[in-house]
């Protein structure tokens, strides 16, 4: 399995776009920014796309991507994400005022995309490959995934404060393939320190949250943690307050960037 970074900052700025991943050539985690990247014949290959939530950063180039690519294929874009985030597409974005409804273009019968609603703890299998429904705490109903490789699991947080659940989750992952441990965990840290107050109400994660969250990893855990969902105004001051938090002796935490390539 490859995991090609799309987009991973937490806003727009020059060189930063928002959080997308593409699995192999044919999924999608997320549709921010970072999606318009693709050259036309990639996105006419994306069969699958997996949102975590409704935000904007996360699914902004979604409509955009399905009016370059759909008259290209030949069968609907499948989009999978819990059911509060369909209705809220549904709702504020391909409505017919702010996109069209391509769940209905060109036709009912044919349409461009199809909805898939997903639950948490759910495992979807995409062409051989295991994709399970992480928990995520937010200000709206929101999901992280891991997706199964050859050798190993690739997991990503989504949007997320403090989220016990996360945990638990993650250290059932190789049970469902004993093979195959968990290769790293891709995990928000949007605010630095000194904006932890916003960080708390807008349930996203500070340096001093990150560590708290990263003791509660399984005993004995070696995979990488990386950085994901900065802000780009505050990335620098994130990295340092990271670097300086305790937990960082025992773990691998590095900064995901967009452009990486990862093959698990």
């Amino acid at each position: 399995m490859k995991v090609r970074v799309l987009g991973c900052s937490g806003a727009i700025a020059r060189d930063c776009r928002t959080t997308s991943f593409l699995i192999n050539h044919n999924i999608l985690i997320d549709a921010g920014t970072g999606v318009g990247d693709l050259t036309l014949d990639e996105m006419r290959q994306i069969d699958h796309v997996f949102l975590t939530h409704s935000h904007l950063d996360h699914v902004a180039a979604l409509p955009l991507m399905l009016d370059a690519a759909s008259s290209l294929r030949s069968q609907p874009v499948q989009v999978h994400a819990l059911a509060a985030t369909i209705a809220a597409l549904q709702s504020h974005i391909f409505n017919n005022v702010i996109w069209p409804d391509f769940s209905r273009i060109p036709s009912a019968q044919t349409p461009f995309l199809q909805y898939r609603p997903l639950v948490q703890g759910e495992v979807i299998d995409v062409d051989g490959a295991g994709v399970v429904v992480l928990p995520a705490v937010h200000t709206v109903p929101a999901v992280g995934y891991a997706v199964q490789g050859a050798q190993g699991w690739w997991a990503f947080s989504g949007d997320t404060e403090r989220n016990p659940g996360l945990w638990r989750q993650l250290e059932q992952l190789p049970r469902l393939q004993p093979s195959r441990p968990l290769s790293m965990l891709v995990i928000e840290t949007a605010f630095s320190n000194r904006e932890s107050d916003l960080a708390h109400h807008s349930l996203h994660l500070s340096p001093s949250s990150l560590a708290a969250e990263l003791a509660q990893r399984a005993v004995g855990a070696s995979y990488p943690i990386y950085i994901t969902h900065t802000k780009p105004s505050e990335t620098d001051m994130i990295l340092h307050e990271i670097g300086q938090m305790e937990p960082a002796a025992q773990a691998d935490i590095r900064w995901l960037q967009a452009g990486d390539v990862f093959e698990m």
